[in-house]
């Protein structure tokens, strides 16, 4: 059995999935069937920080104990596809979520270090103007299990050289709009964070989203991570454009939402990622306009040159101009990076990953849902 094939999709015996649990419910679970706390804990070291999930060699568990586990439960993530890497390093993974839907996992190298892009859905719902993803419509929300098993491939990938830590960034940046997807999205953060699982920085965990409002507020009440908002535009009528979702949301209740975030973690800065569309957002009055959006917020700003993609309706802006937006950024005093173009011969880039997405939401539903997270 190849490693490619080594966990199941799906368990057609009906057991629990336990790879997506984090440890209060995988202690709720085991404690359910008369085992003890300390058994979830044992459990979640096994699987996630040594990549065993076989129930028969987790020798520090009572045999009764791992006959019911064999039983009830299994761990189960999806199965890998392909893997195509770019001549930059930049790696892209397909996974199979199921038979019709596929999602697309990016690892990206830089200077001793991974990044993993991670996926949250088969497709996009908000149907962002520039993005491959969302071009695609939508299938489905991940589960939990399907989104950390992203990771547990990856981490686990027998084929890469064995050091400690395989990864040292994760960013919810990969298909989908993560807060979305939030039920599913909260028990993998927990995960990540926790030393028995991956033991992840609350540094190194980055969250993006579009815009939803009401999810922000509950993402800083519940999670301790980095807030990343897909922004492109510094004013309601162009970002409506862009963005739809700005029309459930418009930049006022956002900005809000980001002094809320910021109110809460204080220590931190707001990651705000613009890309550049030629003509469309990238001129010196669209800089000045967003410098004045951020007076009082502390934030990044990440500025995305545009990745094309088959069918695009948008070009990237020359450098000339980056430059220059970059240098007006800089003199009202915001910190401003260019994030550098990885993975484009592969389609691995930032707004190009597609994958394969079956049962999409029609427009006028997929505005509607919009409409449902005000």
């Amino acid at each position: 059995m190849s490693f490619l094939d080594s966990l199941p999709e799906s368990d057609p015996a009906g057991r629990t999935n336990l790879l997506g649990l984090d440890r209060s419910e995988l202690e709720n679970w085991i404690g359910a069937r008369g085992a003890r706390p300390y058994h979830a804990r044992q459990i979640l070291s096994w699987a996630h920080r040594r990549g065993v999930t076989d129930f028969t060699r987790m020798t520090d568990l009572a045999l009764g104990l791992r006959t019911m586990l064999f039983k009830e439960a299994t761990f189960a993530c999806p199965q890998a596809l392909t893997r195509t890497a770019d001549p930059d390093g930049t790696e892209k993974w397909l996974f199979q979520v199921d038979p019709h839907n596929a999602v697309e996992t990016v690892i990206i190298p830089d200077e001793g270090r991974r990044t993993l892009c991670v996926s949250s859905q088969a497709g996009c719902v908000l149907n962002c103007a520039f993005c491959a993803t969302g071009a695609q419509g939508f299938g489905r929300n991940l589960t939990s299990a399907e989104i950390v098993g992203q990771l547990w491939r990856v981490w686990h990938d027998p084929d890469a050289p064995k050091v400690e830590r395989p990864i040292q960034n994760l960013v919810f940046m990969g298909m989908g709009e993560p807060l979305a997807n939030y039920r599913a999205l909260s028990p993998v953060l927990n995960l990540l964070l926790d030393d028995l699982a991956y033991g992840f920085s609350k540094w190194r965990v980055t969250v993006s989203t579009a815009g939803l409002v009401p999810l922000i507020d509950r993402l800083a009440q519940e999670h301790d991570v980095s807030l990343a908002v897909s922004l492109h535009a510094a004013d309601d009528a162009l970002r409506d454009r862009l963005v739809p979702i700005n029309r459930a949301h418009p930049l006022s209740e956002l900005l809000a939402a980001c002094g809320r975030y910021i109110a809460r973690h204080p220590e931190r800065e707001i990651l705000i990622e613009y890309v550049l569309l030629d003509g469309v957002n990238d001129q010196l009055a669209d800089a000045r306009a967003l410098a004045r959006l951020f007076r009082t917020i502390p934030v990044k700003v990440n500025l995305i040159p545009f990745n094309p993609f088959p069918g695009a309706a948008f070009a990237p802006s020359p450098e000339s101009r980056i430059l220059a937006f970059q240098k007006v950024l800089i003199e009202q005093g915001l910190r401003t990076l260019i994030r550098k173009p990885r993975g484009q011969s592969i389609q691995a880039a930032c707004g190009q990953l597609a994958g394969l997405v079956a049962n999409r939401l029609p427009e006028r539903f997929r505005f509607a849902t919009q409409r449902a997270f005000a």
